[in-house]
C-alpha cells in the first residue's frame, strides 16, 4: 500500500505478501478500509516509536527538540529515495473521500501528532524560546500540514529540496 496506494493494492496482494490465504483476510478484518485502520495504527506508533523521544529530550532545548524531529523525519523519507511519501498523507488523499473509518483514524492521528508538538511548543514558550504571543496549538497545526506538504512535493520530485526548504524557512519563520 506504501508503494503503490490503497486503491490499487488488492486483498490478494496483501495476503500474498503475508503468506496466507485470501479468505483468512476476512477472519481478522471486516473490510479493507479496517485493514487501513490497523495499517495507519502501526505505522503511526512505529514513528512514534521512532521520532517521539526527541521531543521529550529533557535536555535539549525544546525549539531544537523540534527541528531535530522534523529533520529525523525528513531523514526517514530520504532513506526511501522520496519515493514513498508519508502514509497518513498518502491515505488522507487517497482514502478519506471513501472511508469515513479512515478518515477518523487519520484524524485522530493528527490530533496525537499536534498534541505532541504543542507540548514542546509550550515548553518553548516557558523558557522564553518561543514568544508568548504564538498560539502552540495553532501552530503545531502549521507545522505539521507545511510538513506533509513538503513530503508531497520531495515525493513528486524525488529530491530533499523540500526539506531543506522547509528546515531553512518555514521552521525558522514559525518558530521565531
Amino acid at each position: 500500500m506504501s508503494i503503490q496506494g490503497f486503491n490499487a493494492t488488492g486483498v490478494q496482494e496483501i495476503t500474498a505478501a503475508a503468506g496466507v490465504p485470501k479468505g483468512s483476510f476476512y477472519n481478522y478484518f471486516d473490510s479493507k478500509e479496517a485493514f487501513a485502520v490497523a495499517v495507519l495504527t502501526e505505522y503511526w506508533a512505529a514513528v512514534v516509536a521512532e521520532y517521539g523521544a526527541i521531543l521529550d529530550q529533557d535536555r535539549k532545548p525544546p525549539l531544537s527538540r523540534i527541528a531535530r524531529y522534523f529533520a529525523g523525519l525528513a531523514e526517514f523519507h530520504e532513506r526511501r529515495r522520496y519515493a514513498v511519501g508519508c502514509l497518513i498523507g498518502n491515505m488522507a488523499l487517497e482514502v478519506t473521500p471513501k472511508s469515513e473509518d479512515v478518515r477518523i483514524k487519520l484524524a485522530a492521528i493528527y490530533r496525537e501528532w499536534s498534541t505532541a508538538l504543542a507540548s514542546c511548543l509550550r515548553e518553548a514558550q516557558k523558557k522564553g524560546e518561543l514568544s508568548a504571543g504564538k498560539n502552540p496549538e495553532q501552530l503545531a497545526v502549521a507545522l505539521i500540514d507545511t510538513f506533509e506538504g513538503a513530503v508531497m512535493r520531495a515525493k513528486v520530485e524525488r529530491s530533499r529540496a523540500p526539506f531543506d526548504s522547509f528546515e531553512r524557512f518555514v521552521l525558522p519563520s514559525l518558530l521565531t
